[in-house]
């Protein structure tokens, strides 16, 4: 049995429950945010982008527009290199330069609408993995993974909330601070 997971991505009815469970599953499994994509991109492959320029236009989501010195800081490289980086994404159309408005010398990085089409392809094919493996779970199941999901999701809230844990905590017990 197939599930619906939205009109934009669906697929053969099932129950009326057992939709809406996997619609709210799939909904907690894929609200992520920019930074949270990092650690996935380390196993997905995507055409002509690198994990470099995947960085790139994450940070860029995540904070917008980015001088060429802050795109160099972000990844730790010489501006020279970043600049021959954010050349190549601009052959490929998922980043444009343009000069600040404010001072002319600063050129700044954007993405473009390409750009921003690459992680709505990587969320379609995160959510199209995800129904596939919901397809597996009884519907008690899926209950019981979207109630641990959405705890997990309000205990993550607190706790950057709380803010980082102070470096004494964060050390294993006998390490040296």
């Amino acid at each position: 049995m197939s599930l619906t997971i939205s009109a934009e991505h669906s697929v053969p009815q099932a129950s009326g429950r057992r939709a809406r469970l996997a619609d709210d599953l799939v909904r907690e499994l894929t609200s992520w945010a920019p930074r949270e994509r990092m650690g996935a991109f380390r196993r997905w492959q995507h055409s002509d982008l690198s994990l470099v320029h995947l960085s790139v236009l994450t940070v860029l989501e995540a904070e917008g527009p980015l001088s060429m010195g802050r795109v160099a800081e972000e990844l730790d490289v010489s501006v020279a290199s970043a600049t021959g980086i954010v050349a190549r994404m601009a052959a490929r159309g998922v980043v444009e330069r343009r000069h600040d408005a404010d001072d002319r010398r600063v050129v700044l990085v954007h993405l473009t609408a390409r750009g921003t089409k690459v992680f709505q392809n990587l969320e379609a094919h995160h959510r199209k993995r995800l129904a596939t493996l919901l397809e597996q779970l009884s519907e008690d199941e899926m209950e019981g993974f979207l109630l641990g999901l959405r705890a997990l999701r309000a205990a993550r809230a607190r706790s950057e909330a709380q803010g980082p844990p102070s470096s004494a905590a964060a050390k294993p017990a006998g390490q040296a601070l």
